[in-house]
């Protein structure tokens, strides 16, 4: 039995051994010193009291031994309790240390929930991460990565996950399971095709784990655009293409991508919005809509239903409950 307690006994945490055994190191001489000086320790807690202040070597000198016994168990105490609180307090500092450091290094676990889990590090996901800071300073954060060995952003309220990100391990410690997105970048150190598969096999492993998670992948290729609708992607963003198409643009019409980046930009005070249609615009035409629009800085591009999207819908046009309005708007705090 006492094998039993004492081998459980070893296998708790350092720092809690030294607690205990410094709680009743100065419970024992506490005790001790109730016995052999009475008068001058009338209580248990007097002696107690006595331990701790003795220990932690500051001497107030309200209550002190005044027998040769008693004084040569003072002696002991401050020669073994001194040491033993130390240990606990380097032990301490020590426990802080490592749990900083594999806060930075990538090998601690994120507890909370309704987070962001954001899988692969480069520029995108870098400038992700800034944006997102600045507009929900709140929004907690995951960053999976297997080629980093620190936290990238430590003081953008950004938890670091080091691991593979298609294995279960790694997505455990992000805790995806109550993840409310993921966005999955493409590796920049593999070519577009391998990319691509390393992108959807994550893709599977998130959804594993977590179905009902929003996932927003970036695909290189587009023969692996119908694979990611496959592995349940809710989102995907086709990369090449959409760079492609801002190159052919910018030669047709010069400067289309400085526009096209000013309006992406949140941080920009006009940029792209999806927004609601407000009960008392359900029936209005797109004619009757606009008045509404421009008078709280907003113009209509085009409307979202069903997963379908119109562009510049024709006058006659009527908004309906559940459409959502794509604009631009000027209103910096959506």
């Amino acid at each position: 039995m006492l094998h039993t307690v004492y081998y459980r006994f070893l296998h708790w945490p350092i720092i809690v051994r030294i607690l205990l055994l410094s709680l009743a190191l100065i419970c024992c001489f506490g005790f001790a010193i109730h016995l052999i000086e009475p008068k001058t320790f009338p209580t248990v807690f007097d002696g107690i009291w006595w331990a701790v202040i003795t220990t932690a070597t500051v001497g107030y000198g309200d209550l002190y031994p005044v027998t040769f016994l008693g004084r040569m168990l003072g002696i002991l105490l401050v020669l073994s309790g001194a040491g033993i609180l130390s240990a606990y307090f380097v032990s301490l500092a020590t426990a802080t240390a490592t749990r900083q450091n594999a806060f930075m290094e990538g090998r601690g676990s994120y507890g909370g929930e309704n987070h962001i889990v954001i899988i692969g590090w480069n520029e995108r996901a870098k400038k992700v991460i800034q944006q997102l800071f600045v507009i929900s300073p709140n929004r907690h954060i995951v960053l999976i990565d297997e080629t980093l060995n620190m936290n990238p952003c430590p003081d953008n309220n950004v938890n670091f996950i080091h691991g593979k990100p298609y294995h279960d391990e790694t997505l455990k410690k992000a805790n995806i399971k109550v993840a409310d997105m993921v966005l999955i970048t493409a590796d920049q150190h593999k070519t577009e095709t391998e990319a691509d598969m390393s992108t959807i096999l994550i893709l599977i492993a998130v959804k594993g784990m977590n179905p009902n998670t929003y996932c927003i992948v970036e695909i290189l290729t587009e023969d692996n655009v119908l694979n990611a609708k496959r592995a349940g992607a809710n989102e995907i963003i086709q990369a090449n293409t959409q760079t492609g198409y801002v190159m052919m643009n910018s030669l047709l019409a010069n400067g289309m991508s400085e526009t096209l980046l000013l309006l992406l930009d949140r941080f920009n005070k006009n940029h792209f919005l999806y927004i609601g249609v407000k009960p008392e615009w359900e029936g209005l035409t797109i004619t009757e809509l606009n008045p509404h629009l421009l008078s709280e800085r907003k113009i209509l591009i085009g409307i979202q239903f069903n997963h379908e999207t119109i562009i510049n819908p024709p006058p006659e046009f009527q908004v309906i409950a559940g459409q959502r309005l794509f604009v631009i708007s000027a209103d910096q705090s959506t």
